[in-house]
């Protein structure tokens, strides 16, 4: 066996391994990308609680003029169920175990479809924001049994950090919507 002059590296025996099973394994320093589904607000929601959104129906989409950003609200089946049987207009409040995500993008003019000469239109571009809404009155006693939570993405390291802490951070807003709706703005609107 080759002895590896341990004095041409900082601290030694252990730096000169570190170096020899790095070069055994191929010699390339791959980096894992962040599991979203890791992270969690302080005191409040974790995104685990909401794996799958990517596949949700759609409730509705909005713009938010101030902020240039596109929104996409999409629920679980528990949610749009609850809208396709009539809740809240029908005076009933959603059922425990309902879930939104809405999902914000920058947006980007279209300049490259034939009626953008004449009427610029705009389309989705960078996601900035993950906002989790989830129903469970048990959990969430003193926020009208919704719990919050807000993830701001970076896509320059394509991570997720927690925006707010608290399931609470949403409730303030919500409030607004008032008891006839449950609390929930969007409405479930004709396919």
């Amino acid at each position: 066996m080759t002895s590896i002059p341990t004095s041409r590296f900082p601290g030694g025996r252990l730096a000169a391994l570190a170096l020899l099973v790095f070069t055994a394994i191929g010699g390339t320093i791959v980096l894992a990308a962040q599991d979203k589904y890791t992270v969690k607000v302080p005191d409040g929601l974790a995104f685990s609680d909401f794996r799958g959104y990517e596949d949700w129906q759609t409730v509705a989409v909005s713009q938010l003029e101030s902020a240039n950003l596109l929104r996409a609200i999409v629920a679980n089946p528990v949610m749009i169920n609850a809208y396709r049987a009539g809740i809240p207009d029908n005076g009933k409040p959603f059922p425990n175990g309902s879930k939104i995500a809405k999902l914000e993008w920058t947006q980007k003019k279209i300049t490259d479809a034939p009626w953008s000469a004449s009427a610029p239109d705009t389309m989705a571009d960078t996601l900035k924001v993950v906002e989790l809404i989830e129903k469970d009155t048990k959990r969430f006693p003193d926020s009208r049994g919704w719990g919050y939570a807000e993830f701001a993405y970076d896509a320059a390291s394509d991570t997720f950090k927690p925006a707010v802490t608290g399931t609470k951070c949403g409730a303030s807003c919500h409030e607004i919507a008032g008891p006839a709706k449950d609390y929930i703005f969007n409405a479930y609107l004709k396919r």
